[in-house]
């Protein structure tokens, strides 16, 4: 009884006939995992005006629902903690076949066998590079194809960096060389890790006591075109402090209040797909690529956001402008009416006031104390984690208020695939691969305006994390210093390149599932206007650079940045 009490995700469930319209499809569950669906149902266990738990918590159980059959029983039934193969529905039985089970197993067994007899081979330690390239571009194209072959990115990406690395060792003069190579990397790598998963802890913390609401009730306009440039406007400066996945997932949910024409709240979701990449590029935590880049030394907090503002605020201004003159813009909008919501409830607001002042203070903790930046977002997690175990002292009904409960609910598997990406791209530039590579662009293609340009494009297909870790292993900083050109451009390139396919980022993918987005509609509606704000941002950063100096100019007189910023 005490763990019923406990947990919510044991309490009776209720049965719709109606889930199988309402499933997210299996892409965004493979890109983003449960979080968008959670959040696009309007999960969240949010306090009530009245201090209450919000009557929606039961929704955070991602466990399918229950269907029922024609007569009105259940037809399965699933424990919370349960796989969706432990199902007993009829129709779940009726398709299942072992020969089919079987048969993937004695595939994946033949490869992992045959993987481990070439590992073993001592054509590898003679053929190191060539060896490593091939079993980077084979976990490369399991990523990409993850949907295809049935294989989730993250364990993909793990058993890669795992091969690499016994790859290099056994290439490697000694094996202590690369176990030293293997400590410097984890190093640089559990920095980046321990940052975005305190930070997608603070965020989830926030959400869970409706702390957006803020945000979100502030929108009453009910003018279409207005509308449009509102939304643009508030998902753009939500994202530069938030990460462009919960921005999107926070807009599009409000979207649904405010817009009950599917075709026109398509449209709006698109807007906020743009705006989120483009709010995300010109803040160190605005984005995970920004944040590898600034974690790393290659950018700085002040010179960031002083240059790549105005290039981010064109690459969505220039789509928004085009969409306002479009078509489905000028059509009339089918708008809900505006919902009366009670007010947020004082602690959701105290909360919402730490967790924003524990994103903001990172940049200026690794400022005043030199320390890297994991440090001042662990700093901000364990002041939250302090205060909620204090306003939520003695109640026992609110402990998924509660850090720990949060530290459940956050995209892990998102979190482990940056680690092997990460632990990959590591070894190609302990090898020596990625300079190689380096050398050849830079004798082929000079212009690093061109490389940058090109990884952008290639973000709208490939994922711009990889992306950005192999361009920073390819080029030191010694060639290109603190917030050279090349950084700042691949910061915004990798950014807001990925709006130009619904694939391209994970703002996309989510917004994808939640309104049942077509690939192809997308590239019709969207796209043209996403790439024509994405050249215009890179015109503008180098027109500026070139008139000017510094995009704004602002901080041109400043004294010799404080370190960090």
């Amino acid at each position: 009884m005490a763990l019923a009490a406990a947990s919510p995700c044991l309490q009776p469930r209720r049965h719709s006939t109606q889930l199988s319209a309402h499933r997210p499809p299996s892409l965004l569950r493979s890109r983003v995992h449960t979080i968008a669906f959670l959040r696009s149902a309007g999960a969240g266990a949010a306090e009530s005006t009245s201090g209450g738990p919000s009557g929606n918590w039961n929704k955070l159980c991602f466990s399918e629902e229950l269907e029922t059959s024609t007569d009105g029983s259940p037809a399965g039934t699933c424990d919370p903690l349960c796989s969706v193969d432990d199902m007993s529905s009829m129709d779940f039985q009726a398709s299942y076949k072992p020969k089919s089970d079987l048969l993937k197993a004695v595939s994946v067994s033949t490869a992992l066998l045959g993987g481990a007899a070439i590992i073993n081979h001592s054509w590898v330690a003679e053929n190191q590079n060539l060896a490593m390239v091939a079993v980077f571009t084979a976990g490369y194209m399991g990523i990409v194809f993850e949907e295809f072959l049935a294989f989730n990115k993250s364990g993909v990406a793990l058993l890669m960096a795992v091969s690499l690395w016994v790859i290099l060792s056994l290439g490697a003069p000694s094996a202590d060389i690369a176990a030293t190579q293997l400590r410097d990397t984890s190093a640089e790598v559990s920095e980046i890790v321990f940052f975005l998963m305190g930070a997608m802890t603070i965020v989830e913390i926030v959400d869970s006591h409706q702390g957006f609401k803020i945000v979100t009730d502030s929108i009453t306009t009910r003018n279409p075109r207005l509308l449009l440039w509102v939304v643009g406007v508030i998902t753009f400066f939500l994202s530069s402090v938030l990460d462009n996945l919960t921005s999107t997932i926070v807009m599009v949910s409000l979207l649904r209040k405010l817009v009950s024409n599917p075709e026109q709240r398509r449209f709006l979701g698109a807007v906020v797909v743009i705006a989120a990449n483009a709010g995300g590029a010109w803040t160190p935590i605005g984005d995970v690529t920004t944040t590898m880049l600034w974690i790393h030394g290659q950018i700085s907090t002040l010179r960031t956001m002083q240059d790549l503002f105005l290039p981010s605020v064109v690459s969505l201004a220039v789509p928004l402008a085009l969409m306002t003159l479009s078509s489905q813009a000028a059509d009339k909008q089918v708008m809900a009416p505006i919902l009366t919501s009670e007010p947020m409830a004082p602690r959701g607001r105290l909360v919402f006031g730490v967790g924003l002042g524990a994103l903001l203070f990172v940049p200026v903790f690794k400022a005043l104390t030199g320390l890297p930046p994991y440090l001042g977002i662990l700093l901000g997690l364990g002041a939250l984690w302090l205060l909620t175990d204090t306003i939520h002292y003695g109640e026992p009904e609110r402990q998924r208020l509660k850090v720990p409960q949060a530290l459940s609910r956050i995209d892990t598997q998102g979190v482990l695939f940056f680690l092997g990406i990460l632990l990959s791209v590591g070894s190609l530039q302990s090898a020596g691969i990625l300079t190689d590579l380096a050398t050849y662009l830079n004798s082929h293609i000079p212009s690093v305006e061109l490389i940058a340009t090109a990884i952008g494009l290639a973000s709208a297909v490939i994922d711009n994390v990889p992306l950005v870790a192999a361009t920073m292993g390819m080029y030191s900083m010694s060639s290109f210093p603190m917030d050279a050109e090349i950084w700042q451009l691949i910061a915004y390139c990798a950014g807001t390149g990925g709006s130009i396919l619904i694939i391209g980022s994970a703002a996309g993918v989510a917004y994808m599932g939640m309104e049942k987005a077509d690939f192809f509609w997308y590239l019709r509606k969207v796209s043209g206007f996403a790439l024509a704000g994405y050249v215009a941002g890179i015109g503008t950063y180098l027109a500026a650079n070139q008139l000017h100096g510094p995009v704004l100019g602002l901080l041109s007189d400043l004294p010799p940045a404080v370190p960090g910023l």
